[in-house]
């Protein structure tokens, strides 16, 4: 790791938030592809047995 000298802390935090956020964002969008896939396949056999 480069030295940061007196700014170590703030980037490192910065870094450090920055990989949360797009975690969240990751993790966020698995769940909602799930629930859209979900909704779309009781759609879809509502359709076929309708």
């Amino acid at each position: 790791m480069p030295e940061l000298g007196k700014y170590a802390i703030e980037v490192t935090s910065a870094y450090a938030v920055s990989i949360l956020l797009l975690v969240g964002l990751v993790v966020l969008s698995l769940r909602r592809g799930r629930s859209v896939a979900r909704a779309l396949k009781n759609a879809e056999e509502r359709h076929k047995n309708g």
